[in-house]
This record gives C-alpha cells, structure tokens and sequence, in this order.
C-alpha cells in the first residue's frame, strides 16, 4: 500500500501542481512563478528556497505552499510536506488538490485518521481538472486509509472509485481483500472474479480467488479456473503454482507432481514455490523429491530449523538414517523447542543402534507431546537393545496395554519378548 500511496503521491502532485499554476504575464514574474518555472524542469534547488522566502512574505499564499508541499513530496521530505499542505488548506479549505495531496502524504507517514478526513473533504470539492480522475484517486485513496481500521468503509470507498474509472481492476482487488478481513468470502469472491474479467493476467486475483475456492472446498471450482487461465497464458508462474496447490489439495498426486515441476520451472529462484513443492512431496510420500527439495531449500536458508527438521524427516523415510539424526540434531540446536525434531531424532538414532541418544530424545519429545503406541514401543526396543531388563519389561507392557490390536507385528513382538524376559509373563 505504501508504494501505491507514493505512486499516487507524485503522479497526483505532477498533475495538480500543473493545474494550479497559470501562464505569468511577460511584465509581472513573480517568486512563485520562477519557483513553478523551476518546477516544470524539476529543478527542485531552486524552486525551494523562492517558495520558502514567498511563503515567509505571505503566510496566507495557498498557490506558494501548495507548490511547496509539491517539491518537499518530490524530493520525499514527506513530513515537510504535510505541513507546507496544512498550511496551504488552513489559508484556502476549499481546493481539491490540496486536501487530496495533504491525505495521501498524511497517509504516506502513518497517520491514517488525519488523512482520511482531508481525502473524505477532497470527494466533495471540484478538481481543477480531469475530475473523473481526480475523484478516482481521491475515493482510492481514502479506501487505502480506511482499510486498517474500517474494511466496510473501505469497500464504500472503493465501489466510489471504481464508478469514475470502471476498467480499472484495482478498486475491486482492494475491495476484495476488504471483504477479505470482513470474513465474507462470497463478496470477496464476486470481486476478485470482477478483476479477472478486466484483467485475467492478475496474480493476486488468481491467487485470491483459487485460496477463496479451496477454503470453500470448491476445489474443481479453482482447476476449472486456474486451467483456463493457464490455457490463455501457458507461462503464468503464479496460476501454475496455485493449481498445484489445488491438485494436492484433490489428492491428485501424479497432476500435482507435474503442476509442480512446471512451477519451479517457471520459478527457479522463488523459495515459496520451492517451500509448497517440497511440504507436498513429504505428504504425498514422494521422499525422494522431498529430499533433494528441502536440501535445496536448506542450502538456501542454513537457519531455519523446521527445514532441517522436513529434511531429516524425508531422509528418516527413505531409511538415510545417519544423515536424518544428523538433520535432527541441527535443528534442535537451531530451536530447542521444535518438538517434531526430537520424535525423528528418537527413531534415526535407534535405527543408527544409538539407543541412548534415542531414549535421551524420547524424553525430551515427552515436553511437548504425549506418548503413543509408537513411542512405546521405542523405548522397549530400545531398553532391550541396551540390556536394561526392568524398564524394557515395564515399557512392552505398556505398548501392549494400549496398542489394542492396531499393531499386529509388534505386538506378536511384545509378547515374545515378554516371555523371554519376564518371568511372570512365562506363566501366562
């Protein structure tokens, strides 16, 4: 929003400062009149210094603060600014161009309230010219304002601007995103479809509107959408990125594989589209992909302990068990708290047959999740393996106390292990 706001800013000043000014008389140049001389070749130096002395002669010179709000804008001294557009609306309230100027560097600094009550008084003055555009700018504008506080006002402002320039998608994208964060999503979607009408191409409407469809399970919905899109612009990365989002989200895992590859083709170096890429290989159980995905993604960001840990988790599932600990012991030192680290770490080090580290790491995921059949049945492993008679005695018991026959192979393993070490169970 913020380079919205400057882009509207100096387009808005270059076109109302022009307005304001009119043609000097050969025989009466005045200070202002060289200063908007200078202007027009954006020779700001000396622009300054005759508006300052003009406005210092006459503190009610509205023309002299206003093209002196302009040239501070223009060179983004945007708080001189704001007060040389006071003092130009203090000596004349009535001018479009000024309330309008004044809001949007007021918003510019973060003082939204102030600037939407200059903006709301520019909607009900006459511009100087080109008011069609004028007004479109100056209900955008206010919209912008508006949005943080008051998403209802803000889609108000919006259906304004968009009466003054109908073609123009940006009203509906923001009024969108209003209704957006009003939780209504069936007007959100009837204007993010509003936008692909004027603009099919939009990355932000397609991506609104295929996020709108999956929230809303209307999943065949956003294929349908994203392949028409894509039938008219085959190299639109952002419509490739979100039907690979969709087809995981169908459970078409062969379609999302390949939805994918083309998206990292068409995003080699964009880390969100490599990031959904690698999280859907993991949950679709290609680990292969997962793993050479997230090892990519861990070079590119060494710091990032839940990386380490999906990595380790895709290395753990292809049986990589040396290089999984490994993974997991990085993230843990990464994030102390990363509780998914500690469960791979548990399974990679029993693999690795270091079944302390393995225990050490049991208790640790125990701070953070409660134990499982799995978990267990780990630890009685383990304590077997270790020799440790009592605990692994205690532990298979338990599996069994709760595995309630979900776990066919371990629990015949249980069984036989407790008659091998348990006296009692012999009797049994």
């Amino acid at each position: 929003m913020r380079r919205r706001l400057l882009a509207l800013l100096l387009s808005l000043c270059c076109l109302a400062s022009a307005q304001t000014r009119r043609t000097p008389k050969p025989a009466e140049v005045s200070p202002v009149d060289q200063a908007e001389a200078a202007i027009a070749k954006q020779d700001w130096a000396n622009a300054e210094p005759l508006l300052k002395d003009a406005t210092a002669k006459d503190p009610k010179d509205y023309r002299a603060w206003y093209d002196l709000g302009y040239v501070c804008a223009a060179q983004d001294k945007t708080a001189e600014a704001v007060d040389a557009y006071r003092h130009s609306v203090d000596a004349k309230a009535d001018v479009f161009e000024s309330n309008l100027n004044l809001g949007i560097a007021l918003a510019k600094l973060g003082n939204n309230a102030d600037a939407a009550r200059y903006l709301a008084a520019a909607t009900t003055l006459k511009p100087a010219s080109q008011p069609e555009e004028g007004y479109f700018r100056a209900w955008l504008s206010l919209g912008y304002v508006r949005g943080s506080q008051s998403p209802a006002r803000a889609v108000e402002a919006y259906q304004q601007a968009s009466k003054f320039r109908p073609k123009d998608p940006e009203p509906h994208l923001s009024a969108a995103r209003a209704y957006e964060a009003l939780k209504s999503p069936a007007e959100a979607q009837r204007e993010y479809e509003a936008v692909l009408a004027l603009d099919p191409n939009s990355k932000e409407a397609i991506t609104g509107l295929a996020n709108l469809y999956v929230a809303s399970k209307q999943l065949p919905q956003a294929e349908s959408m994203l392949r028409k899109v894509l039938a008219g612009d085959p190299s639109n990365a952002n419509a490739q990125l979100q039907l690979a989002r969709v087809l995981a989200a169908e459970y078409k895992d062969d379609d999302a594989a390949a939805a994918y590859d083309g998206a990292l083709k068409l995003l080699p170096n964009d880390a969100e589209a490599h990031r959904s890429a690698a999280d859907f290989y993991l949950a679709a159980k290609k680990y292969k992909e997962a793993a050479s995905a997230y090892a990519a993604l861990v070079q590119a960001t060494p710091n990032d302990a839940t990386l380490h840990e999906l990595y380790g988790n895709a290395l753990l599932r292809l049986h990589q068990n040396a290089a999984a600990q490994e993974q997991a012991l990085l993230a843990i030192k990464l994030n102390p708290n990363l509780g998914e680290a500690y469960n791979d770490l548990a399974f990679a080090a029993a693999e690795n047959k270091n079944y302390e580290l393995s225990l050490k790491a049991l208790d640790a995921r125990a701070k953070f999740y409660p134990e499982t059949q799995g978990t267990y049945f780990l630890r009685a492993t383990n304590y077997d393996n270790l020799r440790s008679v009592k605990e692994a005695v205690a532990a298979y018991k338990h599996f069994l106390a709760i595995a309630d026959g979900k776990f066919p192979d371990q629990e015949w393993q249980a069984r036989h292990r407790l008659i091998a070490l348990d006296p009692e169970s012999r009797k049994k």
